[in-house]
């Protein structure tokens, strides 16, 4: 099996810093990978997955997803080549599907419009999975992780946990699933007569991180999987650091993040389900997984809707 390769930190970083204008706008960017074909990752194609897909996605050979570039580690480029973790899941699926995965970069706060437009037929894009989004979208789940706090490096405000943001600015990305456990906690921090948390909502992923290296936030929440990515490249590893809070070893409030579809294309969702459940059997998912350091956050089984089916 061909061991996937992981890029430098410094091209991470040139990647992530150059893609900063073009994530912030609203509209559809093409973002594909380069046209040489990649080695093969997988034993092939698995014919009951195959056999799920929509006729419509068997005759065009080609599944459309959008995602917000860059959100390392979930996806970046090192020159015009999509790397991380998704590019990764996506050429793996598309060898179990027979078919090509082509991620095209979508603002974040609206992928999910794009896919109820059309435009695309899937979401990867580090979307954690909700209740409430999935009244829209079903999920095929990718890992599953909590929340963490990042702060500057050597934490100058002595942040231990979620209840010490309260009287201070803190940054989060639009429509991201932290965005709604800073509001709770805004409320919280009023009622008990803590000081006024607020809150600065931000374009693109890489915003909060330039807010809090330019001192206008004191932190931002953000999935653990991304904090230890920035904690781990960001200043080579000096400018930033995770707050571990005892209270949530694991992370804050675990959820699942996964590939998005919409909620009546369940012909889809099998077809990946079962794309995805054949990568785990054979070993190919985990290793995926461990490229990106992300091992830790590997589910044991393909899973749908995990936010609902643990009530």
């Amino acid at each position: 099996m061909k061991k996937l390769v992981q890029i430098s930190t410094a091209a991470a970083l040139a990647a992530m810093l150059g893609l900063t204008a073009c994530s912030s706008g609203g509209g559809e960017t093409e973002a594909k990978t380069d046209d040489a074909p990649a080695a093969a990752v997988t034993s092939g194609v698995d014919e009951a997955a195959a056999a799920a897909l929509p006729e419509a996605i068997r005759d065009s050979g080609v599944i459309r997803a959008a995602a917000g570039i860059p959100y390392p580690p979930f996806i970046l480029l090192e020159g015009e080549k999509q790397t991380g973790l998704d590019p990764d899941l996506a050429q793996a699926l598309g060898e179990k599907l027979g078919v090509d995965i082509e991620i095209s970069h979508q603002a974040f706060e609206t992928v999910i419009p794009s896919l109820q437009a059309k435009k695309f037929d899937i979401i990867m894009s580090g979307m954690n999975d909700t209740v409430e989004r999935e009244e829209t979208l079903n999920f095929i789940e990718e890992i599953y992780a909590g929340f963490t706090i990042v702060v500057k490096a050597g934490n100058p405000e002595g942040i231990t946990g979620l209840d010490d943001l309260c009287g201070h600015p803190v940054a989060v990305q639009k429509a991201s699933a932290q965005l709604g456990l800073l509001e709770d906690l805004a409320k919280t921090c009023e009622a008990d007569g803590k000081g006024e948390l607020t809150i600065q909502q931000l374009p693109t992923a890489q915003d909060p991180q330039t807010a809090l290296k330019a001192g206008r936030v004191v932190a931002y929440p953000v999935d653990a999987p991304v904090a230890a990515y920035t904690v781990a490249t960001a200043g080579d590893g000096k400018d930033f650091e995770v707050v571990n809070d005892p209270e949530f070893p694991a992370g804050i409030n675990p959820v699942y993040t996964g590939i998005g579809t919409l909620k009546e294309n369940t012909e889809l969702t099998e077809a990946l389900r079962l794309a995805l459940q054949a990568l785990i059997e054979e070993g190919v998912y985990q290793d995926i997984l461990d490229t990106h350091n992300l091992g830790n956050y590997a589910t044991d089984e393909a899973i749908v809707n995990g936010a609902s089916t643990e009530g």
